[in-house]
């Protein structure tokens, strides 16, 4: 990719926060694709440039790159011409559907919504404290995402959230956070299951859950935040 390539790529590739490395860089990747900055053909700019640009080491670049390999949105090719090339990309009947249901919503509004209820759930766990049988109920819905298997992990991942939700002593808050959680999930049935960002997750999980159990309240917030700004980051990048 020539210097005025790599130009026209400055307003969408950015360095990522390190919460959430993975899940921004894919998003600021797909997002590239999606408005065409690399067009069908057209090589991605080196690893070490698009390391550099998004702040994030290579492994966790070849990561990346890999989910979109894997997806048929790029290929690898070797040799003195070789990188990563943006292949066609047909649409599928999971786009078609995702297309529908994006539609049918304000996306925007769902997560930003869904951040304020998450956070301050989370908040509130911790500063009222959960003892006896409600922390134990949060350990067991933590300990069922361990391990989980795929076809399984986002009902389980669900499950951990809505117990949260529950357990922040406002019958209002967990009925909307039901609510919008089965928008979120809506969308999330239409995108890939990604292992990195599953195991990505369930660090936050813990975290979280610790973060509660200590009665750490900013702890607990910002461990959210940071969970659900990542969530957000592959919906956006999918749905681009």
């Amino acid at each position: 990719m020539n210097e005025h390539a790599a130009d026209r790529l400055s307003p969408v590739l950015r360095p990522v926060r390190a919460g959430n490395g993975f899940e921004e860089a894919l998003q600021q990747i797909l997002q590239v694709m999606r408005l065409g900055l690399v067009a069908q053909g057209e090589r991605l700019p080196a690893e070490r440039e698009l390391a550099e640009r998004l702040q994030i080491s290579r492994v966790t670049l070849r990561e990346v790159l890999k989910v979109l390999a894997d997806q048929g949105l790029v290929e690898s090719r070797r040799g003195r011409y070789g990188g990563t090339f943006v292949l066609a990309r047909p649409a599928t009947a999971g786009e078609d559907e995702l297309r529908r249901r994006v539609a049918a919503v304000d996306v925007e509004d769902v997560l930003r919504f869904r951040e304020v209820l998450e956070v301050g759930a989370a908040g509130l766990c911790a500063a009222y404290g959960l003892g006896g049988e409600d922390a134990g109920r949060l350990r067991a819905a933590l300990a069922a995402t361990h391990d989980a298997p795929l076809a399984d992990y986002r009902r389980l991942d669900t499950m951990l959230h809505l117990t949260l939700a529950e357990l922040s002593g406002s019958a209002t808050l967990a009925a909307q956070y039901a609510a919008v959680r089965a928008t979120v999930n809506d969308l999330l049935d239409c995108i890939p299951l990604l292992v990195r960002n599953l195991e990505h997750s369930q660090q936050q999980h813990t975290a979280l859950v610790e973060a509660v159990l200590d009665g750490d309240a900013e702890g607990a917030r910002e461990v959210m935040r940071e969970h659900c700004c990542g969530t957000a980051a592959l919906l956006r990048g999918f749905l681009a």
